[in-house]
């Protein structure tokens, strides 16, 4: 009878490579292009440090407002000051990150949508303007953005599923639109929950940060309870992100978390979540030694 052994070595590698499948390719998403003091994008990609990036915002959209693109300080897209951007983005998809543009941003972004219709008009304008489609007043020049991140938080919540919808229907076998999603950690987030239940989001980074309901307090208890009901909540197609701050500073209601805690206290739980994709870290500013910290744990 031949030995069993080589069958059961087998299944438990089979079995280990699922249970840590979650983790494999886990990595960390920053915004960027809301401070000078920042660094500049090809900084950004240069460091290593992340898997994501996604240039803000969009801050105005819909409703038959003229679009407006707000890269702070970094370039002025009124007068085509941002296509100098153009092969810093393609460089950075050169060394495996995905660069996504995110829509809305603070209390001053502007982004309703009067209609299902006004939603097509806002992903055919995305599309052209960003992705792969033609136009010739491109932001960005002939670089194709990997897709849209939608960060709302103020104004209506209507016609957010319709964008997801139509902005997935420009997907093609060549090339795929991403998109991703910044809901606030109470749930069902307040804005983004019925584009979310679309389940045409590829990334879902949760904002663990200004929400005392979900904010580590030296112990994890509260923060991992929240992310076990979103876990349970969130399509299947979506990878799950925990939000943070990159310091105290750059998030006044709270949220922070030392690398320390999060690697010993925090990392150990949520790394075993399916479909767990990693750390979303805002602000850039102020990510000065945070993702340096944490990307080898994660």
């Amino acid at each position: 009878m031949a030995s069993s052994f080589p069958i059961i070595f087998l299944l438990f590698i089979t079995l280990t490579s699922s249970l840590f499948h979650s983790s494999q390719g886990a990595g960390i998403a920053i915004y960027w292009g809301q401070s000078g003091n920042e660094g500049t994008l090809a900084s950004t990609c240069a460091s290593g440090n992340y898997k994501y990036v996604l240039i803000a915002f969009l801050t105005t959209f819909g409703s038959g407002r003229t679009p407006v693109l707000n890269l702070a300080s970094h370039c002025t897209p009124s007068s085509n000051g941002c296509r100098v951007l153009s092969n810093v983005i393609s460089n950075c998809q050169k060394n495996g990150i995905k660069v996504l543009l995110s829509l809305g941003g603070g209390s001053n972004s502007a982004t309703s949508m009067s209609s299902a219709a006004d939603a097509r008009q806002v992903a055919t304008y995305l599309y052209n303007n960003f992705l792969g489609g033609q136009s010739a007043s491109r932001p960005f020049g002939s670089a194709i953005l990997d897709g849209i991140d939608f960060d709302i938080e103020t104004g209506s919540s209507l016609y957010f599923d319709d964008l997801a919808r139509a902005l997935s229907g420009f997907s093609t076998s060549q090339r795929k639109v991403y998109l991703s999603a910044a809901p606030q950690c109470p749930i069902p987030d307040a804005k983004l929950n019925a584009a979310i239940q679309t389940g045409l989001f590829d990334y879902v980074w949760i904002q663990f940060y200004n929400n005392p309901q979900c904010h580590y307090t030296g112990t994890a208890t509260n923060l991992l309870a929240r992310w076990r009901q979103w876990a349970s909540a969130l399509p299947s197609r979506s990878q799950i992100f925990l939000g943070l701050p990159a310091a105290s500073a750059a998030a006044p209601s709270g949220g922070y978390i030392s690398p320390n805690a999060l690697i010993s206290q925090v990392l150990p739980t949520i790394k075993t979540t399916p479909r767990y994709g990693g750390i979303m870290l805002w602000n850039k500013l102020f990510d000065k030694t945070y993702s340096s910290a944490i990307k080898n744990s994660i």
